[in-house]
């Protein structure tokens, strides 16, 4: 059995992390459809369904470029809101000894020692130059 599942795999793309996260949510969404009952509860549980076999068809395509595109663009979305929620992290541990400011220019934010009086700081972005109390 398990020299056919190899040669039945044979040229096709397999799981990764799109097919993954495919499979959770689908599993997800069709236990809730479940659970919810009604139109709103059909409807969850057909979308669920429907990327099980989405996931399914990944899965079993001999079309790998494709499929590595559509994974590489899942992990660009992931790592940009992993980053946004690491981003925030690490400024909520700085908070006791930073202070951060936007530039009113480009809104980039520059981070500065808390505890300094006045100071002018320079964006590093656009080189716009602006007073804050640190």
């Amino acid at each position: 059995m398990k020299q056919w599942l190899i040669r039945f795999m044979a040229g096709r793309y397999g799981a990764d992390y799109f097919s993954q996260f495919l499979n959770i949510a689908g599993l997800v969404l069709w236990l809730v459809g479940l659970l919810l009952g009604g139109t709103v509860g059909s409807l969850i549980y057909y979308i669920g369904v429907f990327m099980i076999f989405f996931n399914l068809y990944r899965t079993m395509s001999r079309n790998i470029s494709a499929r590595q595109r559509e994974n590489q663009w899942y992990l660009a979305q992931r790592n940009k809101i992993s980053g946004w929620f690491r981003q925030k992290k690490i400024r909520a541990q700085q908070r006791k000894d930073y202070a951060f400011f936007a530039c009113p220019k480009c809104k980039t934010v520059a981070r500065v020692p808390k505890g300094k009086g006045t100071i002018r700081i320079t964006c590093p972005k656009c080189r716009e130059v602006y007073t804050r109390k640190s």
